[in-house]
């Protein structure tokens, strides 16, 4: 522990996380409160200790030499004027620098009316008629006493400890007059109170933004309260929270310590947030998200940062070290389609540059996801629907939908749903039938079912969710070597099912798999590479254009949306294509070398699986073979004989024979 020892006098929310702060930090922190309540609310820890006990100048004259404190922080509420006159006093005798806390007030309303004291107040109530809230504290309630029929009119909101009750029984102060409750007040808690009890004036203190003053004037506002402010007695001068954090750090040399939880608010309303979140967003320091989000959260006051794109939220963090309670607000869970993996990855890439690599830890708090959520609605179970989303995202959503019976997207706007609609009837998949949520939650929720061509001129909420029911999903075959008669052929040439089989067998396709089909001829390759990579992407090289057109009719025919036609001569026209994971090269057109070399600058480790009739093709592959660096590689020769029906017999009619090459680039 270091000799360094900070003396605070608290009384407001800035002295409590002052003392969080100190401790933290391993600083001897002596924190005096003025009641036993606030005494609680402290940290706890080896290095702080706590006292209750009123003071007068002497006696902090007294505390502050016997506790050699580098510094005496003034936290106390703006309206303890005698104490901050002592506390200055005893600092300047003691010799020991003073640091006041300032609370911003925020700038006078003109709907309220101002006074300088307690007794003014009681002089203007005095012509009026009608209940009063006192929000004053217990201290200034004696002051009441002087009002007439103030046992009646008069209603205390005070502290809920037995010693503040006592004292307002002494005064007079019982019964339904006596409201004991801790706050925070929110908006709705301080207007429940004004209508319950028929309020027509509220007598309060402008204790700040960060201390509530905000939410009993809209809630007044909004209950038709006429609002009696005490006024400051003077102008003060000091230093705010972050002020006072800065000074301290440059004079210790601490380090920076920030949490940043990372918050899944569901669907934006209170009732869809778990008390966990919402415990987070009312206790941060400052809140960070999309304007959408943050208008669910905050409170009157509270600091923002409106932002989504994970390099401006981690330039904030990083530029903002006095904040150190973060807290980003995500909608509905983090782990389902947000924003949550690529922050944390851009943070971590922060650190490791910055050379702190602890100065900033990350939590995730889940929240209810609109899937959960709609399923709810629906009263499904989602544990077997396939989760996608179009909402500013490419997703290969129609494979989700032939291969499952159920498929959940999220859509970013109304033509989202429509287009959706659109492609699902285009790839013959109009027996699907599709329920679309928006608005979940909220008052204007609205949930429509129907089959999808019901919504080809759908209208409704930008922001959607989406869940299309198939009744013949996943009912496809999974493995490859689809009949050739299922394919549009014209009279461009095809690789035979039993060739394309085994070839595909060769091309080991992964699920997300980048590949490339050079000289994809029908598109058969094409197709069912595209079937099986259903996460990555098939792009079919052809620079006949006949030959183009029928790959684009027999995507259209087999659902899959996620082949994209090349119409051109490689290897020239691979250069801007991204880098393949495999390659299937049916035709060359005798440049082979000159493709695979460029293969290999884009993935020097991709796999390759050639089809050659002819020895000559087969002759230039083995050349290549031997002159460039190859690893795992095999050929195969397919000798293939179909049966044909003469008479009544079955003959076998042989094809061609059929070399198929594969190799991985080394």
């Amino acid at each position: 522990m270091t000799e360094n020892k900070i003396l605070i006098y608290a009384g407001t929310t800035e002295g409590r996380r002052l003392a969080e702060f100190l401790v933290k930090r391993e600083v001897s922190v002596h924190v005096c409160v003025a009641t036993e309540y606030g005494e609680s609310l402290l940290p706890e820890g080896s290095n702080i200790t706590t006292t209750h006990e009123r003071m007068d100048e002497n006696q902090m004259i007294e505390f502050i030499n016997e506790y050699h404190p580098s510094y005496v922080v003034d936290a106390t509420h703006p309206y303890a004027i005698e104490v901050t006159e002592n506390l200055q006093n005893a600092c300047e005798k003691a010799g020991v620098p003073y640091l006041r806390i300032l609370r911003d007030t925020g700038a006078e309303k003109s709907d309220c009316i101002y006074v300088d004291s307690m007794e003014e107040a009681i002089e203007y109530l005095e012509q009026t008629t009608g209940n009063i809230l006192a929000t004053t504290g217990s201290k200034e309630l004696a002051a009441f006493q002087n009002l007439t029929d103030y046992k009646k009119r008069v209603y205390a909101r005070v502290l809920s400890t037995a010693k503040v009750a006592h004292k307002c029984e002494q005064l007079g102060f019982t019964g339904k007059n006596l409201i004991c409750m801790q706050g925070p007040f929110s908006v709705e808690m301080n207007y429940a109170i004004m209508k319950s009890y028929d309020i027509s004036y509220m007598v309060t203190k402008d204790s700040g933004n960060i201390g509530g003053f905000l939410q009993k004037y809209n809630a007044a506002k909004k209950a038709g309260v006429k609002i009696i402010v005490l006024g400051r007695q003077k102008e003060e001068s000091g230093y705010t929270y972050e002020e006072i954090i800065d000074l301290l750090k440059e004079e210790y040399h601490f380090k920076t310590m920030q949490k940043v939880t990372l918050a899944g608010i569901g669907m934006g309303t209170e009732g869809s947030m778990t008390v966990e979140v919402k415990k987070a967003c009312e206790e941060a320091d400052v809140l960070i998200g999309a304007s959408r989000m943050l208008k669910s959260v905050v409170k009157e006051g509270q600091q923002t940062f409106a932002a989504y794109k994970p390099e401006e939220i981690t330039d904030y963090i990083f530029s903002h070290p006095q904040d150190e309670n973060i807290v980003v607000v995500l909608s509905g869970d983090p782990g389902f389609y947000s924003g949550a993996k690529k922050l944390i990855l851009t943070i971590r890439d922060r650190l490791k540059k910055s050379g702190e690599p602890d100065r900033v830890k990350t939590e995730i708090l889940p929240g209810i996801s609109t899937v959960s959520s709609l399923c709810a609605k629906l009263q499904i179970p989602w544990e077997d629907i396939k989760l996608v989303s179009i909402h500013g995202r490419e997703e290969n959503l129609l494979a989700a939908v032939k291969n499952n019976k159920y498929a959940f997207t999220l859509t970013g706007s109304a033509a989202d749903v429509r287009k959706l609609a659109k492609t699902l009837i285009d790839a013959r998949l109009g027996d699907c039938n599709m329920a679309v949520g928006a608005e979940l939650t909220y008052e204007g929720e609205q949930i429509l079912k129907g089959n999808v061509s019901e919504f080809l001129d759908y209208d409704g909420d930008n922001l959607a969710a989406v869940l299309i029911a198939n009744p013949y999903g996943g009912e496809n075959a999974v493995t490859h070597g689809m009949n050739d008669e299922e394919f549009i052929r014209g009279d461009v040439p095809m690789t035979k099912e039993e060739v394309r089989s085994i070839s595909l067998s060769k091309m080991k396709i992964r699920k997300s798999d980048i590949i490339y089909d050079i000289g994809a001829g029908t598109g058969s390759v094409s197709v069912e590479s595209a079937i099986q990579a259903e996460d990555g992407q098939v792009y079919a090289v052809e620079i006949n254009p006949e030959a183009a057109g029928l790959i684009e009719e027999n995507a259209r025919k087999f659902a899959v949306s996620n082949i994209t036609v090349i119409e051109g001569s490689a290897p020239e026209i691979l250069k801007d294509l991204p880098a393949p994971d495999c390659v299937f090269i049916g035709g060359s057109k005798g440049r082979l070398e000159e493709i695979l070399e460029l293969i290999r600058k884009k993935n020097p480790q991709a796999r390759v699986v050639l089809n050659a009739i002819s020895l000559e093709t087969l002759a230039q592959i083995l050349e290549y073979c031997r002159k460039y660096p190859i690893k795992n590689d095999e050929i195969v020769q397919v000798n293939i004989a179909k049966s044909k029906v003469v008479g009544s017999y079955h003959m076998m009619t042989g094809q061609n024979p059929i070399y198929v090459v594969s190799f991985e680039l080394d």
